[in-house]
């Protein structure tokens, strides 16, 4: 079965400046009606940073065989039920005639408190995969096959989440992964054991400094973590199930 990865690297590059154009044009918008919300937080408040990436997604889920399947963005329509708690609101749900295709959450991290929001990220992470899963096996979604369940993490390339971080864990050895491991290496780690532990169908990580607001510029650390594997991940998911449900 061949799949369909159209332009993905060009996209790619489109969705990368669109990020950092996005969260520079809400910075600029609020400090000049004066608000308080500036400087960093303003470029995350702003709500369309990764319109882009989205936007890839639905591409691919389209080019794949479900170009009929219901792609829901808006936030009114991406609740789903959970388990440990009634509801959790996702970025991007794919739906087919009444099945759930793809839940995916689409983040990003830009410095300088790489290591609080790591932190919140990771428990954010599995906290999520563990009540989806949960929801599912007691067919919160109905009686259906397995969803693609996506996570993926666009980290600012920057002096911060590049150098190595020291931990203080007294009582016992931290894993050696982590230890003197810098915030992308941290990352990587982490969606790698999100797959392997099949938290999610795929995880993501990329790293894209400031300057690519004009070049797209953005990397990978590892194979199995790339942004290029997440998408072919899904466009199989899209043509398997294309297939089932013709």
């Amino acid at each position: 079965m061949a799949l369909d990865l159209t332009n993905y690297e060009r996209k790619t590059q489109e969705a990368v400046m669109a990020f950092w154009g996005n969260r520079e044009k809400a910075k600029q918008k609020q400090i000049e009606i004066g608000t308080t919300d500036q400087g960093e937080r303003a470029g995350v408040t702003g709500g369309i940073n990764m319109d882009g990436f989205i936007s890839l997604v639905i591409d691919i889920v389209k080019a794949n065989g479900l170009a009929h399947a219901q792609i829901h963005e808006k936030r009114a329509v991406l609740t789903l039920p959970g388990y440990f708690r009634p509801t959790k609101l996702w970025d991007l749900l794919v739906m087919d005639k009444g099945e759930l295709i793809a839940a995916i959450e689409l983040k990003s991290q830009v410095g300088p408190s790489f290591g609080n929001n790591f932190n919140n990220r990771t428990e954010e992470a599995i906290g999520t995969a563990h009540d989806f899963w949960t929801a599912y096996k007691y067919d919160a979604f109905g009686k259906q096959p397995m969803p693609f369940v996506g996570w993926m993490m666009l980290v600012e390339d920057a002096p911060g989440s590049q150098r190595p971080v020291r931990d203080a864990a007294p009582h016992f050895p931290v894993f050696p992964e982590f230890q003197g491991a810098s915030y992308q290496k941290r990352y990587d780690v982490l969606c790698e054991r999100l797959v392997k532990e099949q938290l999610y169908t795929s995880a993501a990580v990329m790293t894209s400094p400031r300057s690519a607001v004009t070049t797209g510029e953005n990397n990978h650390l590892s194979d199995l973590t790339s942004f290029k594997t997440f998408v072919a991940t899904l466009a199989g998911h899209a043509a398997a199930q294309a297939v089932r449900l013709e």
